[in-house]
């Protein structure tokens, strides 16, 4: 239907089709502002809140403390780089991306690294639990913080190696930034469907999956141990209480990958499918909002890995308020010996007794 204005001087016709496109860019421009906004606070607090964290003597010689150490790390630089620019872009209109060529080519390498490496540490840290939780004495010995730390850089080092083809095929084409169109186009589509999505999720699912049987395996073992020998194969089959957390911990972060990280590489299949066919600008701001959307929701779960490691653990949480009381807010730290151990307690200034 088609509204008409009439007045003294002319007949305006109105296509709800325009009014429509038009809402749908106003939304995807309002929530980059304010969404993205939220996104980047939130995610830089828990970015250096899990660094200062997992960087306590509790979780000292731990491979997966290491790995969600540098993943925090990578996810600093990804707010500050990646989602920024795309705020400052959908937000607020800095198009200088489809300006400069320069800062085309070198936006889309960094966005494409800081995205993949924390994506691959968690990847490493679900592979370093499997390991870890093996009744496999060999396989055990690959959970290692030296082996860890290999390859915390290791993954650097490919990643910004294997990304050095958006430097070389990514121009600026009718004022737009993006891959160069024709056959490297499709190729690259298909690379980072699977990249970016199927290969991370499987690797995800699969070695969650190997870590639970690993668990199930040994608490079946030691269920099954003869009554005489149940006392030594409870010792042995035993996990610390961090190790159980941390399991908890990535567990609960494997699952909000899933959920968060499927929507996008199915609409990067999508998109490959319907590259070539015409589509009318309600279409294609429709298509642009809801690509602008997959990657919010990628930025939104790096944001809440803070929020899920404070939930899942009560350790993670221990942790935090000490660092809270003796490094925020200067609270003077006391040592008190019992039993032969020592327990370090955090008193106001000017405390006496607690």
């Amino acid at each position: 239907m088609v509204n008409i204005t009439i007045n003294s001087t002319s007949i305006t016709a109105t296509d709800p089709q325009a009014d429509l496109t038009a809402l749908v860019n106003l939304l995807n421009k309002t929530i980059s502002q304010y969404g993205l906004g939220l996104i980047w606070l939130i995610g830089n607090i828990g970015s250096i809140f899990n660094c200062i964290v997992f960087s306590q003597p509790a979780y000292s010689k731990s491979p997966c403390a290491m790995y969600f150490i540098a993943s925090s790390v990578a996810q600093f630089f990804t707010f500050n780089f990646a989602l920024f620019t795309r705020m400052l872009q959908f937000g607020y209109s800095v198009n200088a991306i489809n300006v400069y060529l320069y800062y085309c080519k070198f936006r889309y390498y960094f966005f494409y690294v800081f995205v993949a490496i924390p994506r691959y540490y968690i990847i490493m840290a679900s592979i370093d639990r499997y390991f870890a939780s093996s009744r496999n004495a060999l396989r055990r010995q690959y959970s290692s913080p030296k082996i860890a730390l290999r390859l915390i850089i290791g993954t650097v080092i490919f990643w910004c190696i294997i990304y050095i083809q958006v430097l070389v095929f990514y121009e600026i084409n009718n004022g737009s930034c993006s891959y160069r169109p024709g056959s490297y186009g499709i190729f690259f589509s298909a690379y980072i469907s699977i990249d970016s999505g199927a290969l991370p999720l499987l690797l995800m699912l699969i070695f969650g999956l190997l870590t639970v049987r690993n668990i199930h395996l040994t608490k079946k073992r030691i269920d099954a141990a003869p009554t005489t020998n149940a006392g030594q194969a409870k010792k042995d089959g035993k996990m610390s209480k961090k190790d159980v957390q941390l399991h908890r911990m990535l567990a609960n972060q494997i699952i909000l990958f899933i959920i968060l990280n499927l929507p996008n590489p199915c609409y990067l299949i999508y998109s490959s499918v319907t590259i070539n066919v015409a589509k009318s600008p309600f279409r294609k701001a429709t298509e642009a909002f809801a690509s602008n959307m997959t990657y919010v929701l990628i930025y939104f779960g790096f944001s809440l890995t803070f929020t899920n490691f404070f939930i899942s653990s009560d350790m993670y949480r221990r942790e935090f308020f000490q660092v809270i009381r003796t490094k925020v807010l200067r609270q003077r730290p006391m040592t008190t010996t019992t039993g032969g151990g020592t327990t370090v307690r955090a008193l106001r200034p000017n405390d006496g007794d607690d």
